[in-house]
């Protein structure tokens, strides 16, 4: 009798769930996502209020915030962008390689531009605005060990010569030579603001933002829409400088103050944070302190998998498996790959049978695809 009963009850339990998530995707199709918000922040105050533990909300599944069904068409030309990307890739690995030959002792920083150059490179066709007449221009902080790519791009504008590139670390040569980082004191044509050592510059641009602001407030300085951006790594963020301000700019307000972290899931002696989940973790420093949080984690190949995902499991996979794991995979075959991560389920190793081996080795993640 007993045994029946827990049979009935996990199957009223199956069909109560079953109508809530029909219920909210009712909501969802035919009053919109803000709609829905509200429902569901009423849902859990009433819960709060009876007494139930519920989850805090600074944590989101392991996808991209932005859905493939809400994500605008790409204002850019792909082609031409992706030989200009190659070509500034190309120069940054080849200035660094080619300091190296010259001189063993340099050093340099290769990885660190190759796994942002798609970051950087939407940026700046499509988001950082130069200083004008009537505009004073957003101000950047760049990631410290990208410099090649930041000087490579310059010298595919011509703003700087070959003798500049081969002078790389070399600032005293006859011509003049490259800074390792950006260093205004040492380039003040070329570099704003200093970002080394690392977690120095993420701080600096939160008081950046605030100062302007300050100026704003006071009738210094004309408003403006002006951004501060800040790119910073993920192996960054252990330094505590770099997130050790970012509460103060929630308080102010400051929606002038974009940061962009490059979560390659790298340092350099290994996975980020003892091989836990950066991105996560990142998320819930930053929606804690009250920002913004947009994830691009997953390229737009993963979109129709996604998309098929109707009892969640490909979002719960991922959200499973830890950075290094993650690591692994990018010089893992396709069979392998798909053994692992699809192979735990019947229904995601079905799911997975749209894709070749090969398809599967080159999917992208979110950040090397400029769509995202």
């Amino acid at each position: 009798m007993t045994d029946s009963l827990t049979d009935a009850d996990k199957k009223t339990e199956e069909l109560e769930t079953r109508e809530w998530l029909e219920s909210l995707a009712y909501v969802i199709e035919h009053a919109g996502p803000q709609r829905t918000r509200h429902l569901l922040e009423n849902l859990l105050d009433r819960a709060r209020q009876q007494g139930v533990q519920v989850p805090s909300g600074v944590h989101t599944p392991y996808i991209n915030t932005i859905p493939a069904t809400r994500q605008p068409p790409y204002p850019g030309s792909r082609d031409l962008e992706r030989n200009i990307r190659n070509i500034i890739r190309w120069n940054a690995m080849v200035m660094v390689v080619r300091a190296n030959l010259a001189d063993a002792t340099i050093g340099g920083h290769i990885a660190t531009y190759a796994s942002a150059a798609t970051l950087y490179e939407v940026a700046f066709n499509h988001f950082f605005r130069g200083r004008q007449e009537g505009f004073e221009g957003d101000q950047i902080f760049f990631q410290a060990h990208t410099s090649p790519g930041i000087y490579a791009r310059a010298f595919l504008e011509g703003r700087l010569t070959e003798r500049h590139l081969d002078n790389f670390r070399h600032e005293l040569r006859p011509g003049g030579g490259l800074s390792s980082y950006p260093h205004p004191k040492l380039m003040p044509d070329f570099w704003q603001f200093p970002s080394a050592s690392m977690g120095l510059g993420p701080m600096m641009a939160v008081y950046q933002a605030r100062y302007n602001r300050y100026l704003e407030d006071r009738g210094l300085k004309e408003k403006s829409d002006a951004r501060v951006w800040a790119f910073i790594g993920d192996g960054e963020t252990d330094e505590p400088e770099a997130l050790g301000a970012i509460s103060l700019a929630a308080r102010e307000g400051l929606d002038n103050l974009v940061f962009v972290v490059n979560c390659n899931l790298q340092r350099l002696d290994g996975p980020v944070r003892g091989n836990g989940k950066i991105i996560q973790e990142l998320e819930t420093f930053f929606a804690g302190a009250g920002w913004n949080v947009v994830k691009v984690i997953w390229g737009s190949d993963w979109d129709p998998l996604l998309a098929m995902d109707d009892e969640g499991l490909l979002a719960r996979r991922m959200g499973e498996l830890v950075d290094g794991q993650y690591q692994k995979y990018s010089v893992s075959s396709g069979a392998e790959q798909r053994a692992h991560f699809f192979g735990v389920d019947e229904r995601l190793m079905q799911m997975s049978q749209q894709l070749t081996d090969e398809q599967i080795r080159t999917i992208r993640r979110g950040g090397h695809d400029p769509d995202k």
